[in-house]
C-alpha cells in the first residue's frame, strides 16, 4: 500500500509553492479563489499518489469527497465552532466561507486529473509500456 513516486512528490511540492505564492501575493477575484481551489485538489491528489499505491480513480474520488466535505464544513462555520478563528493557519486550511462555485472548481480540478492520468496511461499502452496503478 505504501510506495514512493518521486514525480508525484515533486509536482505536489511545486503546486504547494504555487498555492503559497497565490495566497501571499494575489488578492484578485479570479485566480486566488477559483484557480487556487482548482490547483489544491491536484496538489492533494499528487501528494497522496506520491506515497500511496492506490489507483487513479479511487484517489481522485477521495480527493473530491474530501474537498466537498471541507466546503460543507465551511458552510457550518467549523472554524468558529471549534474556536479556531484566531488562528490564521486554521482559517486557511479549513476555510471560512462556503461558495457553491468552489465545488465546481474542485470538480473541474479532479476531472482534469482523471483526464491527464487517462491520457498518460493511454500513451504508455500505445507505446508498449505498462498501465499505471
Amino acid at each position: 500500500m505504501l510506495t514512493f513516486r518521486p514525480h508525484y512528490f515533486i509536482i505536489a511540492v511545486l503546486l504547494f509553492i504555487i498555492e503559497v505564492l497565490i495566497a501571499l501575493f494575489l488578492h484578485d477575484e479570479i485566480i486566488r479563489p477559483y484557480v487556487g481551489d482548482f490547483v489544491v485538489v491536484i496538489l492533494i491528489y499528487c501528494f497522496l499518489r506520491a506515497f500511496l499505491n492506490i489507483a487513479v480513480l479511487p484517489t481522485a474520488l477521495f480527493v473530491l469527497l474530501f474537498s466537498y466535505t471541507l466546503e460543507v464544513l465551511q458552510y457550518f462555520n467549523l472554524v468558529e465552532r471549534l474556536g479556531l478563528q484566531k488562528y490564521k493557519l486554521a482559517r486557511i486550511v479549513i476555510g471560512t466561507s462556503f461558495e457553491w462555485i468552489d465545488l465546481l472548481a474542485y470538480t473541474l480540478g479532479v476531472l482534469f486529473i482523471v483526464y491527464l492520468e487517462k491520457t498518460k496511461t493511454a500513451r504508455r499502452w500505445n507505446h508498449g509500456g505498462s498501465q499505471l496503478s
